[in-house]
């Protein structure tokens, strides 16, 4: 399968809720207000209660008790009100796919890790739309789980990666494509913002990219979670290219600092989206 039927295999057993698309659609008309974006949400009492749990997270740090869905709008934003909603999304969508033909704890940390060291970056970066970049960051590799999901032999192939064999080389080997590109069509079909969909498709060629920060920022951060992943088998010297960082204006404390950022609060982030394996 190619990566836009992979994706489409996908849409078909699991879709976003009515909710995702009436924000969207709340997000692209002038008149409406935080009261029309409460009335969507509030409708489900699940989505509010995550979405309350992660506005009242470490990934916000905001002084104070966020206590109603009005209030999280008024202070995070409209858009970031529905990155969370993606992010809750991933995770049910984690649950829905879940099955063992790839090691599901690994994958779905990795996922975490890069979604919060992509954040802590942007900041250094100097790039505005931080809850945005957590949200690529966190769904880049989402379609490890459709390959997992519908052609395990392929996934558990592409899992064998090592310094030698590099995650992306094992995918392309076997897929003739990155699991990126398959994680793009899908949240393409779910009609996911272009400026998040961007950064994930195009990434893995970030040094032919000159002019998109985002895209170098999510590069960086995949290796990240890379060398988090498996510290004796991967370091940061060999993994991180360290010409892209000089273009950021991002050096090796700074990603010291974002790889601390990401392990401490990678725990804390599963549990908050109730996704923590064991």
């Amino acid at each position: 399968m190619n990566a836009y039927e992979y994706a489409s295999r996908a849409d078909g057993s699991f879709a976003l809720p009515d909710a995702c698309f009436k924000v969207k659609a709340l997000m692209d008309d002038e008149t409406s207000n935080v009261e029309d974006f409460a009335n969507v949400i509030s409708v489900d009492p699940s989505m509010t209660s995550r979405l309350l749990k992660i506005a009242n997270s470490a990934i916000y740090s905001f002084p104070g008790e966020i206590s109603t869905i009005s209030r999280a709008i008024t202070i995070i934003g409209t858009q970031a009100i529905y990155n969370m909603m993606l992010v809750d999304i991933a995770s049910t969508a984690f649950k829905h796919f879940a099955n063992q033909a790839i090691d599901l704890k690994r994958f779905w940390r990795m996922s975490v890790f890069c979604g919060l060291a992509t954040k802590n970056l942007a900041i250094k970066a100097g790039i505005r739309d931080i809850e945005r970049m957590f949200v690529a960051g966190l769904l880049q590799n989402f379609g490890e789980l459709l390959v997992a999901n519908f052609t395990p032999d392929v996934a558990k192939r592409c899992e064998k990666y090592s310094a030698q064999a590099l995650p992306w080389q094992l995918q392309q080997e076997h897929l003739g494509y990155n699991y990126t590109e398959i994680s793009a069509e899908i949240l393409k079909i779910w009609q996911i913002p272009e400026k998040i969909i961007l950064p994930i498709r195009h990434f893995h060629q970030a040094h032919n990219i000159q002019i998109n920060k985002d895209v170098k920022v999510l590069y960086l951060a995949s290796r990240l979670a890379l060398v988090d992943s498996d510290p004796e088998e991967f370091s940061y010297d060999e993994t991180v290219d360290e010409s892209l960082c000089n273009s950021l204006g991002i050096y090796a404390d700074d990603l010291a600092e974002a790889a601390e950022f990401a392990t401490d609060e990678a725990d804390n982030i599963l549990t908050i989206m109730n996704a923590k394996l064991y």
